[in-house]
């Protein structure tokens, strides 16, 4: 992997070797992504996208907006809502729903602000390379699909599943699949709207991603709504949509 890359998962472990006893719920989410991240360098060393040094730049811009985040939060500042709402979830929480607060405030809100940061003004005025932009995007579910079983027996070795849960395992991970590429599928969608707000200026792009904030946190009732929350997902779907400004 890259060396910026391989920097971001050390940080990612010395949070993790960090936590004390009563921080052990953001072990749930901090865990899934470091194991994600080190997928994702795999993938670029294997050659898988069309773009691997843009990958990398991305990849760690985003993990940059999470550690950021968990650093607020563990020095006791305020992060943005839909990561204060992740972090500060009840502890007794299973670990699949700490993990899905986490994908929530991750992936519907800082992924949009993380591709922002590695496209220019001027790519997005490239039809051909904004192709390849948008097609690295889309392999990353490959990466992420392959994962899913992986990170579904890590979730069940450290949280009780009911008989019905075990039953309904092989749907769930379909579900999760599905849920994943339909939230990828709107984040390309509203980083593109937050691209024609940057362009109108400071204060609009404020604005929509003042938006998307709220948007972003108010999918956590969904997310902590009883029932089996994947197979909701995979149906009522688990991204958001900035819709038109104004």
């Amino acid at each position: 992997m890259a060396d910026e890359v391989d920097a971001v998962v050390a940080r990612m472990q010395s949070r993790l070797d960090a936590l004390e006893p009563a921080q052990e719920p953001l072990r749930e989410f901090l865990g899934t992504y470091r194991r994600t991240t080190l997928a994702v360098g795999a993938a670029v060393d294997q050659g898988l996208f069309e773009d691997p040094a843009w990958v990398e730049r991305w990849d760690v811009a985003f993990a940059e907006l999470y550690l950021t985040a968990l650093d607020q939060h563990l020095s006791g500042g305020t992060p943005s809502r839909p990561w204060r709402l992740a972090f500060d979830a009840p502890a007794d929480l299973p670990a699949l729903r700490l993990v899905l607060l986490g994908i929530n405030a991750h992936v519907n809100y800082d992924l949009p602000q993380a591709l922002l940061a590695v496209i220019t003004d001027d790519d997005f005025r490239d039809p051909v390379l904004m192709g390849r932009r948008r097609r690295d995007h889309e392999r990353i579910d490959g990466v992420l699909a392959a994962r899913v079983a992986a990170e579904d027996t890590e979730l069940a070795s450290r949280s009780a599943r009911s008989l019905l849960d075990r039953a309904l395992q092989p749907l769930n991970r379909v579900a999760s699949k599905r849920f994943l590429r339909e939230a990828r599928l709107k984040v390309w969608h509203n980083t593109t709207e937050l691209q024609a707000a940057r362009l109108a200026g400071p204060t609009a792009y404020d604005e929509r991603l003042a938006e998307l904030e709220v948007l972003s946190a108010a999918r956590i009732a969904d997310l902590l709504a009883p029932g089996q929350v994947l197979l909701r997902l995979a149906v009522a779907g688990f991204g958001v949509v900035l819709p038109p400004p104004g």
